[in-house]
């Protein structure tokens, strides 16, 4: 089986081509991700920076083939534009960049913890399509401890800790009056804006959503105001900085409401657009006294080694970001020895089966050829022999795993279904069921 990792982040694409790559979303690609059966699990992970499918692939070349077809259908890209913004991690690579992922190493601010929860939500979503099989099971789970390690473990929480908090120390910096803050959404990253706005002791902050409930629930937990969606122009008109995370597949600001409602302002609007596909139409940067902020804009001005500059000093982050990387790179070392583990495990029950195979043939020849002997005496007889094959087997399939664990272990299980003459069905038949998942609500 082959682990593979395609995915588009900020570092390789524009945000046109991610805005597209965002409407592919798990719980609709899962369903064509599998289909022919070129992927045997996949997990699909989209967030407002990056947009990547982990896949668990019968053979390398067609299943990479298959996704890359089924990502340009979904997202109205052509394969060849696709193919030049694509990054491909397969076998421990992709083992290391979905760590990576996980300890917010790959991340626009370095250690933002935000990115578990948006790993959660992805294996959770696959699991319950029942996408993902014993690999990716194993996967995301460890992926999901080495995240939770890296801020247990390390000083790299010093740094900013989500894009969010990134995104309004920026604002701040680049603004004069911050008094009066506007949330157009109530999702993740609408609530993570109002907490961190809250937890920063800001001026007044209104929640606005098409939903009224659910931005009342948010503005009450945090004590701030919650409007309807028909106010915003009025509340455009008095805003010092707008913070946009919606879900619409559209432009909810554009040049037209935004300039409609800053008429004769006078005052600089600070506008921060956290959402993919963008809330802002791009031509409103170009309205006079508009300052934009989006994930584009953010990618140019937030490195992963300096974002946590103001708190915590370039030595003390690079010492922090190292510390990180060593806890990956053990652990990649330990996933890739549980990888070749359960790879010999179709191998051995294979073998297994061909011993208990031959033991009830001969049973069958033995009750022909001896009607004389009573159930009891043949049980006795089945009995010993199934436990000679068990104890002759046990020590040999035991130091096989052993073996096959190590690198270049699996020339092992090849050499033993060479042996015998076994035929393994990839995949079969250590298959983890969704039954076998810990409980996802708390946490891997």
């Amino acid at each position: 089986m082959n682990l593979i990792v395609v995915g588009a982040s900020y570092r390789t694409a524009p945000v046109e081509l991610l805005e597209k790559l965002s409407l592919v979303e798990g719980p609709q690609a899962l369903p064509r991700l599998l289909s022919g059966g070129e992927l045997s699990e996949a997990v699909v992970v989209s967030t407002c920076n990056r947009v990547e499918v982990y896949a668990a692939v019968p053979a390398f070349h067609a299943g990479l083939s298959h996704l890359g077809e089924v990502l340009s259908e979904l997202s109205g890209v052509p394969a060849e534009q696709l193919a030049n913004t694509l990054y491909v991690h397969h076998g421990q690579d992709a083992v290391r960049h979905v760590f990576r992922v996980a300890a917010g190493l790959d991340s626009m601010v370095a250690g933002e913890a935000q990115i578990l929860g948006q790993l959660r939500e992805a294996y959770q979503q696959s699991t319950e399509a029942d996408a993902a099989g014993k690999v990716l099971h194993e996967l995301l789970q460890q992926a999901l401890r080495v995240g939770k390690r890296a801020h247990a473990e390390t000083g790299i929480d010093h740094a900013p800790r989500s894009m969010v908090s990134a995104a309004l120390d920026h604002a701040v910096a680049n603004s004069a009056d911050c008094h009066r803050w506007l949330i157009i959404g109530a999702g993740a990253m609408g609530a993570l804006s109002v907490a961190e706005l809250t937890r920063r002791g800001a001026g007044t902050v209104t929640v606005v959503n098409r939903g009224l409930d659910r931005a009342q629930r948010l503005a009450d937990a945090y004590g701030a105001t919650a409007a309807p969606i028909e106010r915003l122009p009025e509340l455009l008109a008095q805003a010092d900085v707008v913070i946009t995370a919606t879900a619409s597949t559209g432009h909810v600001l554009t040049t037209e409401n935004v300039g409609a409602a800053r008429t004769g302002s006078g005052k600089i609007l600070t506008i921060i657009d956290l959402a993919m596909p963008r809330d802002v139409e791009p031509a409103v940067a170009e309205l006079p006294g508009v300052r934009l902020v989006d994930v584009a804009r953010l990618g140019t001005v937030l490195d992963p080694a300096t974002a946590g500059a103001p708190v915590c000093p370039r030595s003390s982050a690079d010492r922090e970001v190292a510390a990180v990387e060593q806890i990956v790179a053990g652990e990649v070392d330990s996933y890739a020895s549980w990888l070749r583990g359960a790879e010999v495990a179709p191998t051995v029950a294979a073998l297994r089966a061909r011993a208990e195979d031959v033991v009830s043939a001969e049973l069958r020849r033995l009750t022909q050829r001896r009607a004389d002997l009573t159930d009891e005496q043949r049980a006795d007889v089945a009995h010993t022999v199934h436990r000679i094959v068990q104890r002759l087997l046990h020590q040999p399939t035991v130091r096989v795993r052993q073996l096959a664990a190590e690198p270049g272990g699996e020339a092992y299980a090849s050499l033993l279904r060479d042996l015998f003459d076994l035929s393994v069905i990839p995949g079969s038949p250590d298959h983890t069921t969704v039954a076998d998942v810990p409980d996802l609500k708390g946490g891997a």
